[in-house]
């Protein structure tokens, strides 16, 4: 796996750590192993001018994924056989809005920085939560992968 993650403006965001993970969910998922991804840490103004443009939604957001291959839940993907390595899409996180949902949520900043990762990736393979049976199955995905590296889905 190819994941790019972009130097945050924060100390406290640990890039290396949330590449790792990004890479161990693209592989749980079956993602071929060429595949790349990249995940931008952005400003209050650049992801709320993103959420307006891409979403229709205003105001700052903590995630958004903007896929590029067609995928579906349990049906990442595939690699074209002799083609290019998949370009999978880009993940723009917001730490401030990020820090401000945790504290929200009564939960560690560095937890709800994983959970956005995890969501991000899950939505560029596919997954949504448009339904409630669709947000529910999400979420036990993105607990799945969390437990993995010791941490919990608030």
């Amino acid at each position: 796996m190819n994941v790019a993650v972009s130097e945050a403006d924060r100390a406290d965001i640990d890039e290396p750590a949330l590449r790792t993970f990004a890479e161990s969910v693209l592989t749980s998922e079956h993602v071929p192993l060429g595949a790349s991804l990249s995940i931008s840490f952005i400003d209050r103004d650049e992801i709320a001018d993103l959420n307006l443009r891409f979403m229709g939604i205003e105001g700052a957001t903590d995630v958004l994924s903007f896929p590029i291959e067609d995928a579906a839940p349990g049906s990442p993907p595939a690699q074209a056989p002799g083609g290019p390595a998949l370009e999978l899409g880009d993940i723009f996180i917001c730490a401030d809005v990020v820090s401000k949902h945790a504290d929200e949520y009564g939960v560690a900043y560095e937890d709800e920085l994983f959970l956005m990762v995890v969501h991000g990736v899950l939505h560029i393979l596919g997954w949504d939560h448009q339904t409630d049976v669709d947000a529910q199955m999400m979420e036990t995905k993105e607990a799945e992968h969390l437990e993995t590296i010791g941490r919990s889905r608030r």
